[in-house]
Order: C-alpha cells, then structure tokens, then sequence
C-alpha cells in the first residue's frame, strides 16, 4: 500500500474528488442479506476513503449520501439510512480529528429530521477549525434541485435591484450554488459499475475527470481510491484547449 501511495505525484492532486457510492444493496443481495447489511458494511468504507484522501492531501472530498430521490425507497431502508448516518456522527469524532477533517454538507438538510440536522451541527462545529481536508456530505440534494435554487435566489437579486439581468455570468451561477465556497471538482469516481451521473453535481463536474469502477461501494478500498487517483494523474486536462497549448504552458 504504501508503494501504491507514493506512486503519487503529490503535485497533480485532485483538490476535489467526488464520489457516488453505489453497489451498497447488490453487495447485500449477494451475500443473501438485507440492503441494510450492505449500507453498515458501506459506512467502513466512508471512514477508509476519508482516511486515505486526507493523508495524501485531498482538499475536498464529496460524498453523495442521500439523494432527493431517495425518499422513494422502501421507508424501512430510509429509516436505517437516517440512523446509520446520526450513528455515523456520533462516532466518527476520532476519524474526524485525528486525520484533521472539517465536516460540512451541501442539500437541503432542514427535511431531515430533527435528530439528524442536531447530529450534523454537532460534528460540523466540533470539526470547524480542522484544516487538512472538508468531507462534504451530499444530503437530500439533487443538481436539478440545487440549480431550481440557484435560480430563485438570482431572480430574487433582480427584484431587489441588486444586480441586473446582463451583469449575469458564469460567476454569478456558481456563487449561487450550494457549493460556492468549494473548488469544481476535479475527479468524480462511481462504484459498481453503473457509468452515469445521477443528477449529482451538474455544474460542478464540467471539465471533471470521469471514472467507473465495476467493485462495489462496501468493498471499494484505500488501494482502489489510490488507482483512481493514478489513473487520474495519466489524464491530460485540456479545457477545451488542444495538447499542443497545453505542453507550451507548462
């Protein structure tokens, strides 16, 4: 493990990685389990994936919990989501302040219930000051949500005359979006091998580095994370421009 990790060029690093943790229920199925077993098996690979990003120096590490469409599901696997997650909150302490994480989230967490928004304020004051990475947990959001948002608030600074119509840009979106004070992210992994997007982070993942993996979440290890990020560090990012411009700016 420890050859793999310092195969890393610690100066091509994501700053911000996102990940959609699926496989949790197919993990489950094939061991002839609930769903549930496969979301408390998925929750130690949460801890393992934090621990390795922060240690190689990931900045901002995005993980989609919870969805807006995700109240659909059956409402017994709801509820063990919501008591996994305050479960989670109140045990993680360590996690969180010896590998120096800053807990923060993006969502709209006020349709949670009372217990878990109070678990979230807990762990994100108790974490505040810590500066070597911020996990962002995706709660109860959806991109189309958050752009829904995005738009109101904008139209509401038109009414109030606070800014006007052709003075909107780029900048104005993304200052408007849940993660406004958070870079884009640079690398958005999926597990289990489904190869979509699932209204995760729209905007945000522009010009990301796309990787699917075909493992699922609950066996999804730090070795896997660090693959991804080699695999990451092969990619030349271009941003619309050609490999040539590229190589006279470097």
């Amino acid at each position: 493990m420890e050859d793999l990790i310092n195969k890393i060029d610690k100066n091509k690093l994501p700053s911000h990685v996102a990940i959609i943790m699926d496989g949790n229920g197919r993990w489950a199925k094939q061991r002839n389990k609930e769903r549930v077993y496969g979301h408390q098996h998925g929750a130690q690979s949460v801890r393992n994936i934090c621990e390795i990003a922060a240690e190689i120096g990931v900045k901002y590490l995005t993980l989609y919990t919870f969805s807006k469409e995700n109240w659909a599901r059956p409402k017994q696997e709801v509820d063990a989501l919501m008591q996994m997650l305050i479960y989670y909150l109140n045990h993680e302490e360590k996690t969180f302040m010896d590998n120096q994480i800053r807990l923060t989230t993006i969502g709209d967490t006020s349709e949670l219930s009372i217990e878990t928004q109070e678990a979230l304020t807990t762990m994100m004051d108790k974490t505040k000051n810590n500066k070597k990475m911020t996990l962002v947990l995706a709660l109860n959001y959806s991109s189309k949500w958050e752009l829904v948002q995005m738009v109101k608030r904008i139209s509401e600074d038109i009414l109030a005359n606070k800014i006007k119509v052709l003075d909107i840009d780029e900048d104005t979106l993304a200052n408007n979006l849940c993660t406004k004070d958070m870079p884009d992210v640079d690398l958005l992994i999926r597990t289990s091998g489904e190869e979509r997007i699932s209204n995760f982070m729209l905007w945000q993942i522009a010009y990301s580095e796309l990787y699917f993996t075909d493992i699922l979440w609950p066996d999804f290890s730090k070795k896997d994370f660090c693959e991804a990020i080699l695999d990451y560090q092969k990619r030349e990012r271009r941003y619309g421009k050609t490999s040539e411009q590229i190589s006279e700016e470097k």
